[in-house]
């Protein structure tokens, strides 16, 4: 199930700067976290759905590019951000 619009504008207002703030790397990978998590469900009940499956690699390479652009440019925001995602690296 994909995430709604509010939980859209919860993200934005818990990890962005401003009202309209989805450029912000936390609030995309925050955003991104939570498509993954709504995915994974998906995946234990249709084991051989692999074009789906594709996707969500998609994702999480994308929310692992955007976390590593973070970690580059302020480690301390990095470092906060994967705490409360509960996010391994």
């Amino acid at each position: 199930m994909p995430i709604t619009k509010e939980q859209k504008t919860e993200f934005i207002k818990k990890y962005g700067k401003k009202q309209n703030d989805t450029g912000n790397p936390e609030v995309q990978i925050a955003i991104l976290t939570a498509h993954i998590d709504a995915l994974s469900p998906h995946f234990e009940r249709h084991g051989k759905d692999h074009h789906s499956r594709l996707g969500l690699l998609k994702l999480v390479g994308k929310r692992r590019r955007l976390l590593d652009y973070l970690q580059r440019k302020d480690i301390e925001r990095y470092r906060k951000i994967i705490q409360e995602l509960n996010i391994r690296k």
